[in-house]
């Protein structure tokens, strides 16, 4: 047991530590590949790629990067070497300068355009640089345009290329700060660093494959990229790319074109032309001429942070300017915006950000109408019985308003042919105001467009209007707010005791109310909550059952409660309701089935003006346990004690001395 803890206190130190995030990510590797020997380093794979990463600890148990299965390499960690007949990495190698370090490191085509830049006395004599040298493939991958224009012009073009990707001093991984700028050996033009939580360190986008390779002059750290030198903004950009027309007409007619001029870190993800064609001219026309609209269109695409394409390997969700996010992730090599593959090209980079091109334009929920918020997958039936009701313009309008929006699955089993009624009940959905659900309250009242008022109910694990309860997050659209219930919404039209009347199935209880002077009570203004047994619940009792119910006030005031109570509200816990006869009732939910002690409510959610109607197949008895519950103090007889069975050790002692003689005595 001693040993367990001292294996994984050092994981839990590493995945919590207050190190740099690449020094926790190379040390957590370390720990994951001690296991072959000192400084062995676990690299996880992309199979069916080259691309390696040193493994986090999220990583390492779900071996997936970018969705894509990973395999565990182990090999040297930075600095280190193997030797013949030797377990791990034993050997630490040699130090040499830049120059040499560059063929040790897998950047030797670096090492061959210093050659040709003349570069190579400076990186071989005294001095102090840190370069930032991309990898053999890195410079493979160059389009030969490119590699034929570095290596002409008598090679000034190439040795000021390699000059942009130095710095003139020792900069080691722990200096490489996120959001950090350092002016380059070329014309002091700024190198922009950026260091994130998962471990990756960018330079100007392009990933550090592998850092810190020590030189006697310097430092290595090898990139997957040629990163080159750039002094546009990202207005800039726009402003000379045809394929940001729209766009930048967008930008301009909303006032960011200041903000995306000056000093900043965002990201853009920039619709082109081909990405406004797509939107319907409705829509697009409408959004283009509201500018509160517009401005949240274009606010949803920027960042407030700079998030660099290599340094996104799964799926996170990030905050736009416009308040709401965005799911930014990766599948493979493409790379995703709430899980669609539109980003087609990526990493454009400014002196104030980064642009990745998209060809979708994202529209968020606060540019949309009712209407556009319920094309929402889960929601959308009501929109359709809107528009077969001719009620759409409600919907489209500016007026503030909330939809009460039912999911799908709630009409699976209700009939929608459209007539009055349906129409009615429909805008019976839809509240007047825009609100919000946190800032609803217990016994609050919501008037609908039609006229009803429909009460809100708190409870300790939901917030329900009537019979349906909230099931999803609020979605707010330019003029109106969208409430996603878990239930068709059936408004009250009349009291309990009249919904009992005209319901065939409570006859019997009905009479046994009557006689038990209980109508008046359940004809004035309440909050009550009737477990009602049926007809066919009293007629299976023994007659003598069967005659106290009608006899017996107290046993029909177990089945009442004086709050409301609706199915959803008892959803996932169990809930004690103090009933009119004073014991308590126990109120559940099992298999999505309302019971009530126990027994199956057969249904539920019967609204009335003053309360709600479950109704069920048996007349509830209360307990002995209950009624002790209940009384807080009242006398307990020695009846009920042999009756019963209950425990001497759950009555209070008073309680218990004064009825013990009695217990004695009927012993006898």
């Amino acid at each position: 047991m001693n040993y367990f803890v001292l294996f994984v206190f050092p994981l839990v130190l590493v995945c919590t530590s207050a190190f740099l995030p690449y020094k926790q990510v190379l040390q957590h590797s370390r720990i994951r590949g001690r296991q072959h020997g000192p400084n062995v380093c676990a690299m996880q794979q992309i199979m069916g790629s080259n691309k390696k990463y040193f493994t986090n600890c999220k990583q390492w148990y779900h071996r997936k990067i970018c969705g894509k299965p990973t395999v565990i390499r182990y090999e040297c960690c930075p600095g280190y070497s193997r030797v013949q007949g030797e377990k791990g990495c034993p050997v630490a190698l040699p130090i040499d300068n830049i120059y040499n370090t560059l063929g040790n490191v897998g950047s030797s085509t670096t090492q061959l355009y210093s050659d040709r830049a003349k570069l190579r006395p400076e990186i071989e004599g005294p001095g102090t640089f840190t370069i930032f040298a991309p990898s053999n493939e890195a410079w493979a991958s160059l389009p030969q345009e490119i590699i034929d224009a570095l290596v002409s012009n008598v090679n000034i073009e190439l040795l000021n290329a390699l000059h942009y990707h130095m710095v003139d001093r020792r900069i080691l991984t722990d200096e490489l700060r996120h959001g950090a700028t350092l002016p380059s050996m070329y014309q002091d033009l700024n190198i922009y660093i950026h260091h994130y939580s998962n471990g990756i360190v960018t330079v100007n986008c392009a990933r550090i494959m592998m850092a810190d390779h020590l030189a006697t002059n310097g430092v290595v750290h090898v990139i997957d990229k040629v990163i080159t030198a750039f002094t546009n903004t990202i207005q800039d950009t726009l402003d000379v790319d045809d394929n940001f027309q729209q766009l930048r007409a967008a930008v301009a007619a909303a006032g960011l074109e200041e903000m995306l001029s000056q000093d900043g870190e965002y990201t853009l993800f920039a619709p082109t032309d081909e990405a406004f064609k797509k939107i319907p001219p409705a829509t697009l026309n409408r959004i283009l001429g509201d500018p509160e609209a517009l401005k949240s269109l274009l606010n949803y695409h920027i960042l407030n942070k700079i998030q660099c394409a290599e340094a996104i390997i799964s799926g996170a969700p990030m905050e736009t300017l416009e308040g709401s996010s965005l799911e930014v992730g990766c599948d493979g090599n493409s790379h995703t915006i709430n899980g669609k593959k539109i980003i087609t090209n990526k990493d454009l980079l400014t002196t104030n950000g980064v642009i990745h091109t998209i060809d979708e334009l994202l529209i968020p929920d606060s540019a949309k109408t009712l209407l556009e918020l319920t094309k929402k997958p889960g929601v959308t039936k009501i929109g359709d019985l809107f528009k077969q009701a001719g009620l759409t313009s409600y919907l489209e309008g500016k007026e503030l308003l909330t939809l009460l929006a039912p999911q799908d699955v709630a009409f699976t089993e209700v009939s929608t042919v459209m007539n009055e009624d349906v129409r009615n009940l429909l805008l019976s959905h839809i509240v007047k105001d825009q609100l919000s659900s946190k800032y609803l309250y217990h016994g609050q009242l919501l008037e609908t467009l039609n006229g009803k008022k429909l009460r809100v109910f708190v409870y300790r694990n939901a917030l329900c209007v009537e019979n349906s309860c909230i099931a999803a997050h609020d979605r707010r659209g330019r003029y109106g707010s969208m409430m996603i219930m878990d239930k068709i919404l059936t408004p009250p039209v009349a009291t309990v005791m009249d919904i009992l009347k005209a319901d065939d199935r409570f006859s019997m209880l009905v009479g046994a109310i009557q006689t038990a002077g209980l109508t008046e009570t359940l004809n004035r203004p309440g909050t009550f909550t009737i477990f009602a047994p049926t007809n066919e619940a009293i007629l299976t009792l023994p007659n003598r059952e069967r005659n106290r119910i009608v006899g017996d006030p107290s046993l029909l005031k177990y089945h009442i409660t004086e709050q409301i109570l609706v199915s959803g509200g008892a959803a996932s816990q169990i809930v004690l309701l103090k009933s009119l006869h004073g014991a308590k009732l126990e109120v559940g939910t099992k298999r999505h089935v309302l019971h009530v002690n126990k027994f199956p409510v057969i249904e539920s959610d019967l609204m009335a003006t003053n309360g709600v109607i479950h109704a069920i197949n048996q007349v509830l008895q209360p307990s002995a346990t209950r009624q002790s519950e209940s009384q807080n103090g009242m006398e307990i007889s020695s009846d009920d004690i042999l009756r019963f069975g209950v425990s001497p050790a759950k009555v209070p002692r008073p309680r218990i001395r004064k009825v013990r003689g009695a217990i004695l005595q009927k012993s006898k």
